[in-house]
């Protein structure tokens, strides 16, 4: 497109139409570009046919008027807030009537941390889709673990807060510690190795473990391999990874999240002194229910021993009692208690004698006191 000037007093004088026209013009010829900054000034309305926003360079405060379709925009569902930093790939452009200078986008993406972030969060969602987050899914820490198995890095402060706050609360406990990668691309690999290893040797709970570090360094424990190892992890697994305001996704993947290592290291085992306490009154709690256990079997023997006791004599009176009725029925249907009323038994010879007998009839006669001869008359 030929920009033509008008000639005056031997100048050659553009319009502004003609000059933005031209500025156009030569900026359609550059190629398209890669351009970084951090979002700022971000503006979207739903009756818009683009969205704008402003490319600041956050070391020089440079700007940049940015402005993308607002089709494309959503497509790529980058859900971008003011701050955040990308890489937008456009073409220079300026509108002509208001001489207003832009980069067309045509896509944008996320770099650095903004890009770590999304990934991360895209994760997590999938993750958390899965229920590998669920509360349902934690389970309790043993009350007295015999083995505990510690992940943690080579001579790091981590281990030594672990192992000092285990040995300080309850000297007695066995831990057995696993020294690993726990930064770098090798870490996460490393970790999760480390952790079925521990979980072969028998381990009852298991401490990962990290001290503070920058976003970056931390970034392993959000690597997807190392959440799902914690997730499918055997025996209950405490997460003690970085300070309390971090939160990498194997905390939420963890049975139990402690703020710092020395916390982890407190709450796997019990007080020592507390549990000795609880034993005391255990154990005296059981011998006074067993010497309740023996007074009560004592005062039953007691009562059933009386009652044996008591039982034959109450048998032999009730014995001596019927044998006395028996008795007194007896004697008083006897024949010697009818002869000691006056009465008297009269024998003729061998025979009861029943009528009044022929006179001259030598008699017998019984009476209490002893017989006698008589004759009838």
């Amino acid at each position: 497109m030929k920009v033509e000037a008008t000639e005056v007093e031997g100048r050659k004088v553009f319009s502004v139409r003609a000059f933005n026209e031209g500025v156009a013009s030569w900026l359609q010829r550059l190629p398209t570009v890669w351009v970084k900054g951090e979002v700022t000034e971000l503006r979207r309305q739903p009756r818009w046919a683009s969205v704008f926003l402003t490319l600041k360079d956050p070391d020089a405060g440079a700007c940049l008027a940015v402005q993308m379709p607002r089709g494309q925009f959503d497509a790529l569902r980058l859900d971008l807030v003011d701050g955040e930093r990308v890489h937008v790939y456009g073409r220079p452009e300026l509108y002509e009537q208001r001489g207003d200078f832009h980069l067309r986008a045509l896509t944008i993406e996320r770099y650095g941390l903004g890009a770590h972030l999304a990934a991360l969060e895209r994760l997590k969602q999938k993750l958390g889709a899965e229920g590998l987050f669920a509360a349902d899914r934690k389970r309790p820490l043993p009350r007295l673990p015999a083995l505990i198995g510690l992940v943690t890095g080579n001579d790091a402060a981590a281990k030594r807060d672990v192992l000092t706050a285990i040995t300080t609360r309850f000297p007695p406990a066995h831990v057995l510690v696993a020294e690993t990668y726990v930064q770098g691309p090798r870490a996460a690999p490393a970790i999760a190795t480390a952790i079925r290893d521990l979980c072969d040797r028998g381990v009852d709970v298991l401490i990962v473990a990290r001290g503070g570090g920058s976003f970056e360094d931390l970034l392993p424990f959000s690597d997807e391999r190392l959440v799902r190892a914690v997730a499918t992890c055997p025996v209950p697994v405490v997460s003690a990874v970085g300070h309390e305001q971090d939160t990498p996704l194997v905390d939420l993947a963890a049975d139990v999240r402690a703020s710092t290592p020395s916390v982890a290291g407190r709450i796997v085992v019990p007080d020592l002194a507390e549990l000795r306490a609880w034993l005391e009154r255990a154990h005296g709690g059981l011998a006074r229910g067993a010497r309740r256990i023996v007074d009560r079997r004592r005062e039953r023997l007691t009562t059933v021993h009386e009652r044996l006791r008591r039982t034959p004599l109450l048998a032999l009176e009730r014995r001596r009692a019927r044998l006395d009725t028996v008795h007194g029925r007896l004697r008083a249907l006897s024949p010697h208690a009818t002869l000691e009323r006056g009465y008297a038994i009269v024998r003729a010879g061998d025979e009861l004698v029943r009528e009044p007998p022929v006179p001259g009839t030598a008699l017998s006669v019984d009476v209490a006191g002893g017989a006698f001869g008589a004759r009838a008359e």
